[in-house]
């Protein structure tokens, strides 16, 4: 059996001694793995990058079968944000992300058209932390765990949210929150309109969806957020406490 497509690498690791197994994120299949021979060479391991894109050719003799992978460069991108070690962060975090919570082998589109809008937007777009804290939220919609912020859960209100349910992921107005905002999430007011947002409104953003990711996601599964996911969040705690400082 054989197909091709376009993906971008989200995982690699070591196997036997000169191979490498890698998952890709791909446009037709889904989150796919597959052996890469001689994949630990240093010209294919510069392909091979979290956040690259590439063209591929998937081989084996049955469908099930783990297969293997030929891959042909497309578009670096993990190499244009060695120095910026943010940037860099937050591709390692999605890529981690699409490695741990999506199913292997099941076609996703509008995760690989999310996602890679988002390396697009690390690529060249200064309000990146923004767009990263919305891509968290089109995975778990896709994973199923989609969250309403359109309107508020209790009075139906689609002004002054400012708060969201921890449980129903329905945002939920400052007037009823209020008196159980110890027991809400905080909701950025950039996740409702277009205007920026400082580093303390991405870590709330982070936050919120690591609410869900872990609640929904990995603790059903008795597993933890992605290394890499906790990092970029550290690293945005960090910057919000520089911020605020500085104010």
């Amino acid at each position: 059996m054989e197909w091709r497509d376009i993906g971008f690498v989200v995982a690699v690791r070591r196997h036997g001694e000169g191979g490498v197994i890698v998952e890709l994120l791909t446009r037709e299949h889904g989150r796919h793995a597959g052996l890469v021979r001689g994949g630990q060479s240093p010209k294919t391991r510069a392909v091979l990058q979290p956040g690259n894109e590439v063209a591929a050719v998937w081989r084996g003799r049955l469908s099930e079968h783990l297969g293997t992978i030929v891959c042909e460069l497309v578009r670096s991108h993990a190499a244009g944000m060695l120095d910026d070690p943010d940037r860099l962060a937050a591709l390692m975090a999605a890529a981690a992300l699409v490695t741990a919570a999506l199913p292997e082998r099941e076609p996703s589109p509008d995760v690989f058209a999310s996602f890679s809008g988002l390396v697009l937007a690390l690529d060249s777009a200064a309000d990146w932390p923004a767009r990263y804290v919305r891509w968290e939220l089109d995975l778990l919609a896709a994973l199923g765990f989609g969250l309403d912020l359109s309107r508020g859960a209790v009075s139906g209100s689609t002004t002054d949210l400012a708060y969201v349910s921890p449980r129903t992921g329905h945002a939920v107005s400052r007037a009823a929150g209020l008196p159980y905002h110890d027991k809400l999430l905080v909701l950025p007011n950039f996740l409702l309109h277009a205007e920026p947002a400082d580093p303390r409104q991405i870590t709330l953003g982070l936050a919120l969806t690591e609410h869900f990711l872990v609640h929904h996601v990995f603790r059903p599964q008795s597993r933890t957020l992605p290394a890499a996911r906790a990092r970029l969040a550290e690293r945005m705690r960090r910057a919000a406490m520089v911020a605020t400082m500085h104010d």
